[in-house]
């Protein structure tokens, strides 16, 4: 399962993470976010103890939204040593975003 990740904790859940972080900017109002939830939530099991996976509600947490100049959702960054390294916009099947991750690995 995706950790929530907030305004309040983004600095050290994913900036002071010694592992790789994928961070899903959703909304439940956002259809295309509802298809690429489930896949977030399964990358998440599966790379336990690898990588860290997270989500962003977009509503409730305006300022790393901002901060990462999120305008377009579902919106996946990856972050390896606290820095962007890679990123995808939009609905995609997991394998695209398996192979994102596995580079930072």
């Amino acid at each position: 399962m995706a950790l929530e990740i907030t305004d309040a904790n983004f600095e050290e859940v994913v900036l002071k993470s010694d592992k790789p972080v994928l961070v899903d900017f959703w909304a439940e109002w956002c259809g295309p976010c509802r298809m690429v939830g489930p896949i977030v939530d399964e990358i998440g099991k599966e790379y336990e103890g690898k990588a860290l996976v997270g989500k962003v509600n977009v509503d409730n947490n305006p300022q790393i939204s901002t901060q990462f100049g999120i305008r377009n959702i579902p919106a996946l960054l990856f972050f390896k040593n606290g820095e962007v390294v890679d990123k995808q916009v939009g609905a995609v099947p997991k394998s695209v975003l398996a192979g994102k991750l596995d580079k930072q690995l």
